[in-house]
């Protein structure tokens, strides 16, 4: 018999405490068909990944997203648009995917908040709006969404949809970097190794770099190495320099390869 392990209070409230249980699938549905929002997304993510047993079924996800996503279930939307965006158990329709990220969006779920933002940057389902992605990048901004800081970041950094601002671009990459994404920490690093928006220093410059290229984002491994190769913000060492531009290089930076191949091949 197919088995789901649930939290109790995921379908019922008023519980003081999440209870685990062992739920079948078939009372799971049971459930849904009543209207049970959370059963019916419950349902969905089942499907969707063929949960425990579950047969993977991405029309039937979509068929119980729906269902919940049309109840108002903020998350339920979210992964409605995903489904509509990637063309995964229905038709794929960017036009569909915004429709559903605004639902979610204008409820104040972050993540939606996000893709409708990247919906409006590049124009997919929706009329191309920088003004637009920046206004849904700060909502999830100021949620705590490390990527819409970034993003938000950088629609400041190039003054696109908002007021060029290189003080504003170090704040929010200060916030998505201090949550550790590495676009963030890159973009912190090169305000600070360019004195955007922030004093100048090297090594802080460094530290930034190093964060995002430990976590093998190519372009601060060449940063890095271009760093450790000059001797900006941190003792010189061609040994270290060549070890990051190596890796890099093996992440497909071009200029870290050519670096590579004048220091071992030089003219």
């Amino acid at each position: 018999m197919k088995k789901i392990i649930l939290f109790l209070s995921f379908f019922f409230t008023g519980l003081s405490s999440a209870q685990e249980v062992e739920v079948n699938i078939d009372d799971i549905k049971k459930i849904a068909e009543t209207g049970n929002v959370n059963a019916q997304f419950v349902l969905g993510t089942a499907y969707y990944f063929g949960l425990n047993g579950a047969e993977q079924d991405y029309e039937k996800a979509v068929y119980w997203f729906t269902k919940a996503a049309e109840q108002g279930y903020d998350i339920a939307q979210l992964e409605l648009g995903d489904c509509y965006r990637e063309g995964t158990g229905v038709e794929q329709s960017y036009s569909r995917a915004a429709y559903w990220y605004t639902k979610g969006a204008e409820q104040g779920y972050p993540k939606a908040q996000f893709n409708i933002g990247l919906s409006y940057k590049k124009g997919q389902g929706v009329e191309q709006s920088y003004s637009k992605a920046a206004y849904w990048w700060k909502k999830a901004a100021e949620q705590g969404n490390s990527e819409a800081q970034y993003n938000l970041g950088v629609c400041y950094y190039l003054g696109k949809g908002v007021e060029q601002s290189y003080s504003k671009a170090v704040y929010w990459y200060t916030k998505g970097a201090e949550q550790g994404y590495d676009m963030a920490q890159l973009g912190l690093g090169i305000c600070y190794y360019q004195g955007l928006g922030v004093e100048k220093s090297n090594s802080k410059a460094f530290y930034w770099y190093k964060k995002a290229a430990e976590q093998g984002n190519s372009k601060a491994q060449y940063y890095l190495g271009a760093c450790y190769y000059s001797g900006e913000g941190v003792e010189k060492s061609e040994n270290k320099a060549i070890y990051w531009f190596r890796k890099a290089c093996e992440n497909f930076n071009d200029a870290a390869c050519e670096i590579l191949n004048k220091i071992y091949l030089p003219i």
